[in-house]
């Protein structure tokens, strides 16, 4: 891993999950977000996008933030977080989001299958944030099977007789 947080030959790794209440600013969601990759080692180069809810996609303080780190803003449905099984489901979010997560959910959707959460959410006044890392790459470690290319049969019988290509001595 480099020193910004990033795996060698890979580029960012984590995806952010965000939730919010309206009004919430640009500064303290990428403050929260900061403090989330500070308590797992990373910095900001290390995301590659930013998640929330569809409901929360026009919320100027996340879709800014997302602008900052110059990364893409991916939503999801109410729905669609709902599937997610989190370890940390609120009855509040449910009752206010349509969904028991939204920040770990967000995340983890983001981070695709094989993804993990890498830091649970934690929160602010107004936001809330989790970190999802990606599905590890294989890595040197990593033993790639060979294919071998079926090669046609040969027939039984002398070898054929080898030629000379002209002006070859």
């Amino acid at each position: 891993m480099s020193g910004d947080g990033r795996e060698a030959g890979r580029g960012p790794v984590l995806a952010a999950g965000v939730g919010a209440r309206a009004g919430v600013t640009e500064g303290e969601v990428l403050a929260l977000l900061r403090a989330a990759l500070e308590t797992a080692g990373r910095r900001e180069p290390a995301v590659a996008v930013l998640a929330t809810a569809e409901a929360k996609a026009g919320e100027a303080g996340i879709a800014g933030a997302a602008a900052r780190l110059g990364v893409p803003l991916v939503t999801y449905t109410a729905a669609e977080l709902a599937a997610v099984d989190v370890p940390h489901p609120s009855r509040t979010v449910l009752g206010a989001a349509g969904t028991p997560s939204v920040a770990e959910a967000a995340a983890l959707l983001a981070a695709g299958p094989g993804g993990a959460l890498l830091v649970p959410k934690s929160a602010s006044s107004r936001a809330t944030v989790a970190v999802a890392r990606f599905p590890a790459a294989p890595g040197p470690h990593t033993r790639t099977p060979r294919l071998r290319t079926p090669r046609a049969p040969v027939p039984p019988g002398p070898a054929p007789a080898r030629t000379r290509k002209a002006g070859l001595p």
